[in-house]
């Protein structure tokens, strides 16, 4: 699939943000296939300090965090790993992140990556309207989970892109227009809340869902007992 482009643009980068507590394979599956899938240069881990929208819930070390998702994406030299929000001195918003990196990265188009489940809690987010103009946006489905579009704005709906739909693609929008991509293409359901309890359980098949270098990090440093 070919996606037009500005002749002002450089590179394509996508940048995911999460928890990712613990990094594990599907965020490495949806890593690898969208960087084929959009043609993109470069695909950006963005692990969150704490989430905003989690503030209830005691994250692990983001340090601990950062660190496996470097052993993770070590071997592939597109995957990279930032920063930018732990080390911020406040909690970030989307949109905060989002204005930043179009300050940063005037050449780059820019995807902002989420998943079917912030997809349909999108109006929850501060300022989500923005967030949804300033980038363009892929939003990854998982099996069995139905996502819809009904809560959000026509506008909104107007630049939604169907990839699970023949033939959706690049003749559906200019190469100035700021896109949401709806795609299928990763087809792994694995739950880092699951990872967590079937550490703390003894169920040693947890280790199938993250790589080797992840699992020995969680093993050495006994985070999640």
């Amino acid at each position: 699939m070919k996606f037009p482009a500005s002749n002002d643009i450089v590179r394509r980068e996508a940048y995911y943000g999460g928890s990712f507590d613990p990094v594990h394979k599907g965020h490495l599956a949806i890593a690898t296939t969208l960087l084929q899938q959009f043609e993109l240069d470069e695909f950006v881990f963005i692990p969150a300090f704490h989430a905003p929208h989690k503030l209830r819930l005691l994250p692990t070390s983001a340090y601990d965090r950062y660190a496996m998702l470097c052993l993770m994406t070590e071997q592939e030299p597109r995957l990279r790993v930032s920063k930018m929000e732990i080390e911020m001195p406040e909690r970030p918003f989307s949109v905060e992140t989002l204005t930043r990196l179009n300050l940063e990265r005037p050449k780059s188009e820019i995807f902002f990556v989420m998943g079917a489940d912030s997809w349909m809690d999108i109006k929850t987010w501060r300022e989500w309207e923005t967030v949804l103009t300033i980038s363009n946006h892929i939003v990854v489905t998982r099996p069995g989970y139905e996502i819809g579009f009904s809560h959000v704005t026509d506008a909104v709906r107007d630049r939604i892109v169907d990839l699970r739909r023949p033939g959706a693609g690049s003749s559906e929008r200019s190469a100035q227009e700021r896109a949401i991509y709806i795609t299928d293409s990763i087809n792994i359901d694995v739950s880092a809340t699951e990872i967590r309890t079937k550490i703390r359980s003894g169920d040693l098949t947890w280790r199938d869902d993250v790589t080797d270098e992840v699992a020995n990090y969680i093993e050495k440093y006994q985070i999640y007992r």
